[in-house]
């Protein structure tokens, strides 16, 4: 064992294992966030774009670390400026910073007569200069770290995984973002010492990364990355002190490692591998009769890939009819056929229906979400045309297990749900009016409101009348069906069904009335247009309607859960309203030249798309940060036609 302990016994090796233990803590607290909200390229630019900081520093005599702070801090609010002006992404203002800085490091240096700055020091570090008054800033550096994971840890979770939530709770994500991004400044200025800044990522982000393999809460994953990166060190120091190798880029290349091996017991256990090797030679050996086969596991669909978060897409489709599914993930477009003569899109939020004439043509997305109330499901698989059904143009669509309900003007086409998941269409009897599934029955308003089964048998008439029912929505507090003279909610608790009348404040002629509704999916909050006055808003659980004296709006939509409810305008202006007064709180320009008729606002938990058919453009809004464009979706058509799916 003397191989083992004999390096530790050396006093510089000692500080340099208490130096990367230290900086493991800071980074797996800071890496953790960068992994889990994909700012990997941020923390590379913050790392490399501190060389001005320190160059300027080592050459006035003062201190680096200083030095790097300065500069990484100006690096940070640099970016937070571009993602904020909306012209440019994120990326490319990180990227613009990124070379500016590292070019103004250079230039420095490059006017330093005795070049005093040690470009190799601070490129690659050196774990064993470390000096005790380093470990005092570094011990010193974790405790703050952890202090700001303790008490952000509510803000940030939020901000990671569902940042209108976090707007929502008063949580204030753009504080917590600039707090988060001032905990990774102090992780990359405390590290970049001991592995330099091209090697910090071993310590930032491998760990994490590996840790996320084992765990899935975000303190077990801290831990387990903090375990990960003291391993990483020791290992690291014990190969550089018996094959004489550089010890910083040691300790980053075991980091890297652990990640690969992690990585590559995942997919062994994922594929069940292990398994495999115990059964088959117990098999081979023994005499018992065969286990019967395992049931399938909760939530496994055949042929589709459950995944850990939801898998938005756009269907969209232009004036010639060709269709597109937009994967919001990974920006890749596939063909879902032709579809000529479209007139309208709606969605249950897997498949798309497109109306052309008198026929409905059924697109499945490959994204879907299944709720079970106490937890959520996330599926993908390849997108495809599935085939038509009778009817149209579809202006709404709902499901549920066992049925898929496509409204068109004055009657529903009903097709079988498990079918239709498994790439068949089978239609079922039409029905008179707007129905929709609700409680293993159909609620149908045709004039009167009457609750039927699913083969067509009235089982109860509800106490409300519904003329002329135009819109539906489906909620958490039950399915709303628009009238001539305000709305109907229904309900249904164990078996019992309930509705109830609301009117609208006053009267309102045939143009003003809310004849398509939009929302988040799951909100509570609805938005409607109300002709040339402006906008209607309904609130399912007061039951209470409010118009909104905007004038003519070309879409509508509401976040709900206290959000915004947005407007875009015929001039191209997106606007955020406040849903209590209505009073605007944020605009942007967002179209150039006149808004094509079949521009559509979608709405998710965290974003609005907004199609652009002119410039064959999608907008992604972030509508919780002033309407900022999170991206900007270049589309091989022109997307006259959208909807979203996957939600």
């Amino acid at each position: 064992m003397e191989w083992l302990i004999d390096p530790f016994e050396v006093s510089f090796v000692q500080r340099a294992l208490w130096g990367g233990i230290l900086v493991a803590g800071v980074c797996a607290l800071a890496g953790t966030w960068v992994v889990l909200r994909g700012m990997a390229f941020l923390g590379d630019a913050m790392s490399h774009g501190m060389l001005p900081g320190v160059a300027l520093a080592s050459l006035l005599g003062g201190s680096p670390v200083l030095g790097a702070a300065l500069a990484a801090g100006t690096m940070a609010a640099g970016v937070s400026a571009f993602g904020r002006s909306g012209r440019l992404s994120q990326d490319t203002g990180i990227g613009l910073l990124f070379v500016g800085m590292l070019s103004l490091g250079v230039i420095i240096v490059s006017r330093s007569q005795s070049f005093a700055v040690d470009l190799t020091g601070f490129l690659f570090g050196d774990v064993l200069a470390v000096r005790e008054r380093d470990l005092v800033f570094l011990a010193v550096a974790l405790v703050v770290a952890v202090v700001v994971s303790v008490l952000g840890h509510r803000s940030f979770v939020a901000l990671t995984f569902d940042e209108r939530t976090a707007h929502t709770l008063g949580l204030r994500p753009r504080r917590a973002r600039i707090v988060l991004m001032g905990l990774v400044t102090l992780a990359i200025v405390a590290s970049f010492h001991v592995v330099g800044t091209l090697l910090v990522f071993g310590l930032l982000i491998a760990p994490p990364a590996a840790a996320l393999f084992w765990a899935r809460r975000v303190p077990v994953v801290m831990l387990g990355a903090a375990a990960l990166g003291a391993f990483a060190t020791v290992t690291g120091l014990l190969i550089s002190w018996h094959w004489g190798t550089a010890a910083g880029a040691t300790i980053a290349a075991v980091a890297v490692a652990l990640f690969g091996i992690s990585a590559l017991a995942a997919r062994v256990r994922k594929s069940r591998l292990l398994a495999a090797l115990v059964v088959l030679p117990l098999a081979a050996c023994g005499t018992e009769a065969p286990a019967p086969p395992a049931a399938p596991p909760h939530g496994y669909v055949e042929g589709a890939e459950e995944t850990a978060e939801p898998q938005p897409r756009l269907v969209f489709a232009d004036a010639d009819g060709e269709v597109r599914v937009l994967d919001l993930i990974t920006e890749e477009t596939t063909s879902a056929g032709r579809v000529p003569g479209i007139d309208h899109v709606t969605t249950d939020g897997r498949f798309a229906y497109l109306s052309s004439g008198g026929t409905v043509h059924v697109v499945d997305s490959g994204a879907w979400t299944v709720d079970h109330g106490d937890h959520v499901h996330y599926y993908r698989t390849g997108p495809k045309a599935v085939g038509e059904l009778p009817g149209g143009p579809a202006l709404g669509a709902d499901s549920d297990s066992a049925v898929t309900a496509v409204v068109s003007q004055g009657h529903t086409a009903l097709a079988d749900r498990p079918a239709l998941e498994k790439g068949t269409l089978t239609a079922g009897e039409p029905v008179t009016g707007v129905a929709v599934p609700l409680g293993e029955r159909l609620v149908v308003a045709d004039g009167k409101m009457e609750v039927r089964t699913r083969e067509g048998a009235t089982e109860s008439v509800l106490p409300a009348e519904c003329a002329d029912p135009r819109g539906t929505a489906s909620t958490r507090r039950g399915i709303v069906f628009g009238c001539a003279d305000g709305a109907v909610v229904v309900s249904e608790k164990d078996g019992t069904f309930t509705a109830e009348k609301v009117p609208y404040p006053e009267a309102v002629s045939a143009e003003e009335r809310a004849d398509e509704f939009h929302h988040r999916p799951g909100s509570t909050t609805l938005a409607a247009r109300a002709g040339d006055r402006g906008v209607w808003t309904f609130d399912v659980t007061a039951k209470t309607w409010q118009l909104f004296e905007t004038g003519p709006v070309e879409a509508v939509n509401a976040v709900g859960s206290g959000g915004s409810v947005l407007t875009l305008t015929a001039d191209g202006v997106l606007h955020a309203l406040d849903p209590a007064t209505g009073a605007e709180t944020a605009n942007r320009a967002l179209i150039t030249g006149p808004v094509d008729p079949g521009a559509e606002i979608q709405v998710d938990t965290s974003r609005a798309y907004v199609n652009d058919a002119a410039a064959r453009i999608v907008h992604e809004v972030d509508y919780a940060d002033s309407l900022r464009v999170a991206r900007t979706l270049a589309v091989e058509v022109a997307p006259v036609h959208v909807v979203e799916t996957g939600r």
